[in-house]
């Protein structure tokens, strides 16, 4: 997700000079890539090999290789994995290779991580869902994960601009925060309203409004409940930043003389980066949840008898 929000960040947030510019927030974001990338892949490889082990019921240092390449070929996870692979490879290739072309990279990075994100959709429920319901649902599964991806990759985006570091080094840097903040805003509301559309269409798909009360009765349903209360929370974090911590922030870059805490630009950055690094720790744990429940029956097993 950081890998596809990330190269998302400067289509929408930056200019074509600042994006061209050799000390900028286009080489913090290749830095971080560069990086992303590689955990992807290694990680994606890792996770395939689990699967594989567990399918064969022996540990990952004593898997075999036959029976895994059975599962990359034969099985739709298998197809997906190859994608995914496929994708993060190009992703990687792209902040080494083509920096001299920021927009296209960024383009091609974007879309490239977007792949990979979609791939994942295969490994939960949308990929057991059969029939033309099933490509609804994992269409619908696949919006909200690169909504979902646009938002978290803002984030990720925000703390680099907005840390120490960059905003002393960056000409202009806190009236680029500024203006990144505020042109997010729109993008935003679109991710929200996609990630809610999309989470109500997913739910119906997975649960049903007739069945609601009994899936609350099981972990799913449990787990379900604590990912929406934090997503509540990132919402309640997010219209903060836009109505008050950004307005604040705008006012400091402003050199305002009012004397008030607002006209201060450490003190606005240091409100701005807690409520970013609180709206990122309710990311990472809304991301913790999903790969839980979505190994888990949203149903309590019927009792026997």
């Amino acid at each position: 997700m950081l890998i596809a929000g990330l190269a998302t960040f400067p289509l929408y947030a930056l200019t074509r000079s600042e994006r061209l510019a050799p000390q900028s927030m286009m080489a913090a974001i290749w830095r971080a890539e560069r990086w992303l990338c590689t955990a992807g892949l290694l990680l994606s490889i890792l996770g395939m090999g689990v699967l594989a082990a567990s399918m064969q019921g022996v540990s990952l240092l004593s898997l075999e290789l036959q029976p895994f390449w059975d599962l990359v070929r034969e099985t739709d996870v298998g197809t997906a994995w190859v994608y995914r692979s496929a994708a993060l490879l190009l992703a990687l290739a792209v902040p080494i290779w083509m920096v001299r072309w920021p927009t296209t990279s960024a383009a091609v990075l974007a879309a490239a991580g977007s792949v990979a994100v979609a791939s994942l959709v295969w490994s939960g429920h949308a990929g057991a869902t059969e029939g033309a319901v099933g490509t609804v649902h994992r269409i619908s599964d696949i919006l909200h994960l690169i909504a979902a991806a646009v938002w978290i990759g803002a984030i990720g985006a925000f703390l680099i601009l907005i840390s120490p570091r960059h905003v002393r080094e960056w000409p202009g840097g806190l009236q680029i925060a500024v203006r990144s903040l505020d042109q997010f805003s729109r993008v935003g509301t679109i991710c929200v309203l996609v990630i809610a559309a999309t989470g109500l269409i997913n739910s119906q798909m997975i649960v049903g409004a007739e069945n609601l009360g009994r899936s609350l009765a099981s972990p799913y349903g449990q787990l379900l409940l604590a990912k929406l209360a934090l997503f509540g929370l990132m919402l309640a974090l997010a219209a903060a930043n836009r109505w008050r911590l950004t307005p604040a922030l705008a006012v400091a870059a402003a050199g305002d003389d009012a004397e008030s805490v607002d006209s201060d630009p450490d003190a606005a950055l240091a409100a701005m980066r807690r409520s970013l690094i609180i709206e990122a720790s309710a990311a990472l744990a809304i991301l913790a949840l999903v790969a839980w429940f979505g190994t888990l029956e949203p149903f309590v097993a019927a009792d026997p008898v």
